[in-house]
């Protein structure tokens, strides 16, 4: 008995070892957003704060939230978006959910003026010194 629990606790401890440790991910203030108004050709570096609605076009992106990975892990940026365009008084919401920077078809916004999508997650202090 005192045979198969050494075992089973030496065996947990190797299992231990081969996973990687995962920090958790860093909350930004600003995300880096490229956008693309495809009708004037027309592409543009946004910096976006959270929580502060930018326009480009007749749309408005409002960033809720901006995550990056620390840097020793792969790199990864998300981003819950919400995109509202704006046609005369109408207003229709294009896009609401998380977009990635390393998979920007996984969750893109489907828009036949525009294209928006995710290049990075920073804190002011980074996105100043530009």
């Amino acid at each position: 008995m005192r045979h198969l629990f050494f075992c089973t606790m030496m065996f947990a401890s190797a299992l231990s070892l081969m996973a990687p440790a995962r920090a958790t991910d860093i909350e930004t203030d600003t995300v880096v957003l490229r956008a693309l108004d495809k009708v004037t050709a027309q592409v543009q570096l946004l910096r976006v704060n959270v929580g502060q609605p930018t326009s480009f076009g007749r749309l408005e992106i409002l960033a809720k939230t901006c995550f990056t990975r620390p840097p020793e892990e792969t790199p990864e940026s998300s981003v819950l978006l919400q995109i509202v365009k704006t046609v005369g008084k109408e207003k229709t919401k294009v896009f609401d959910g998380w977009m990635f920077a390393s998979s920007p078809d996984l969750s893109a916004m489907d828009d036949p003026v525009y294209d928006i999508w995710v290049v990075s997650c920073e804190n002011k202090t980074a996105s100043s010194s530009r």
